[in-house]
């Protein structure tokens, strides 16, 4: 897998932004993990939580990867239910 399976056709700009942002993180493991989330989910998003993902965004990647799973907390108004929702977000479908 190289990238997102989800074409942007249909979803406003600011969609289209997250969802490439989401797939070109810097590391394989964040464009994995935020990438599957963002092509399962970003169509569904309410404005709040778009604006909690780019708020998550803007945290460097090894802080993220490591808030993921599980090694480091991050401060509370980085963290809700949109980083709850994409800890539990199962990023394999058995193809990796």
């Amino acid at each position: 897998m190289t990238g997102t399976t989800r074409s942007s056709d249909g979803l406003d700009d600011r969609r289209k932004r997250l969802l490439f942002r989401c797939w070109h993180r810097g590391t394989r493991e964040m464009d994995l993990i935020l990438g599957r989330f963002a092509d399962a989910e970003i169509g569904n998003l309410s404005d709040d939580e778009l604006s909690q993902l780019e708020t998550l965004l803007e945290v460097n990647d090894p802080d993220l990867y490591a808030a993921i799973t599980g090694d480091k907390v991050l401060p509370a108004d980085v963290t809700g239910a949109l980083f709850a929702r994409i800890k539990a977000f199962p990023i394999t479908d058995g193809n990796l």
